[in-house]
């Protein structure tokens, strides 16, 4: 396989909501750090290190996050970021990038991962990529995701259906996507067999996803063959930003994946959590004897089976079980830990309420 048509592509425009009040529009969740040192952008562009040469691993971002960007990752040149004027989903960003690659290198093979994921077994995951990027090298239509064997019912990750194994070993077709289940059929797909977690990351060709984009999102497609035209010319951002304001958000697994016929999965086992919610973080914490992860300045007393995070200032804790708080200096979060989903509602609500105060 030649390396030089591989690349990596770190998804970083998110906002990470259910990781209010640590998680804000100023410093999102990829930037911050959760259980590691290190921030978990940082952590991701060190493991792609083993496989990928600098100059060949990218970020996608909005333009908000330029700063943040540059403060993390110093060592990345502004020619291997591709900007968002806004957030539209992963959709959008993965054709961005693939306009930018195939301009770069007609032949680019694409690695499409999330910035905000913790891999403990790194070497198990490059090796999965190996065999991923091995895939569509051989095969240039395909589409290929990974897929991660459930330990659990979870009910806020999307699942992977596949079936028998294809002609290399690993690799399964896919035959369905389920996105984020009740908890009677999560529990049924973890127990079943024949179901993965959907890990977000993707690898395929950089003209075969502009293909596919165009097959089933022939709106976004007809954009990005403007943005197309305006690579290198002095009118670039305009165009980016038009095209992005006049059309709509859309995910990849929604406008693409569950649509195509050409998709393959690897099964991945290398220690992966998607760090999706407070209760992800705790799951995956060290925890004391009580079962409890406190971090900071808390007092605690007769608690159990809660994550207590404390910026600054004293915070007390009695008599209660299965809760997060999370006290920042300005803000402070309080839950019950199977509500953890819910954190995002508090952003909404804060929006709402900033939009009343502009009217």
């Amino acid at each position: 396989m030649n390396s030089e048509n591989s690349y990596a592509v770190i998804m970083a425009g998110g906002i990470g909501s259910r990781f209010w009040p640590m998680s804000r529009e100023s410093k999102p969740k990829q930037y911050l750090s959760l259980i590691e040192d290190g921030s978990l952008l940082q952590n991701t562009a060190a493991r792609l290190k083993g496989l990928f040469s600098d100059d060949h691993i990218f970020i996608v971002s909005t333009a908000g996050q330029k700063q943040l960007l540059q403060e993390q990752l110093p060592w990345l040149p502004k020619e291997q970021i591709f900007f968002e004027p806004m957030g539209r989903n992963t959709a959008p960003a993965i054709g961005l990038s693939a306009v930018h690659l195939c301009d770069k290198n007609p032949d680019a093979i694409m690695v499409v991962l999330p910035a905000d994921h913790r891999i403990t077994q790194t070497n198990s995951f490059l090796q999965n990529l190996q065999t991923a990027l091995s895939v569509v090298n051989k095969n240039h239509e395909a589409l290929v995701t990974i897929g991660i064997t459930p330990t659990y019912g979870a009910t806020g990750f999307g699942y992977i259906e596949a079936r028998e194994p294809s002609d290399v070993d690993q690799v399964l077709h896919v035959k369905r996507f389920t996105e984020k289940p009740n908890r009677e059929t999560a529990d049924l797909f973890s127990s079943s067999g024949g179901y993965y977690w959907n890990s977000g990351i993707f690898i395929w060709r950089a003209d075969t996803i502009l293909n596919c984009i165009k097959q089933f999102m022939p709106k976004w497609y007809a954009g990005l063959m403007e943005i197309k035209a305006a690579l290198g010319a002095d009118n670039y951002d305009a165009v980016v930003e038009s095209v992005y304001r006049r059309l709509d958000g859309q995910s990849i697994d929604y406008g693409v994946m569950e649509h195509a016929s050409r998709v393959l999965m690897v099964k991945g086992e290398f220690g992966w959590s998607d760090l999706g919610t407070w209760e992800e973080v705790y799951n995956i914490s060290e925890k004391d004897e009580n079962n409890n992860v406190v971090i900071g300045p808390a007092l605690v007393k007769n608690v159990r089976n809660s994550y207590i995070k404390v910026e600054n200032r004293v915070t007390s804790v009695i008599g209660l079980e299965n809760i997060i708080v999370i006290d920042e200096p300005d803000s402070l979060l309080i839950c019950k830990m199977d509500h953890s989903q819910d954190v995002r509602w508090v952003v909404s609500k804060l929006d709402q309420n900033r939009g009343k105060k502009n009217q």
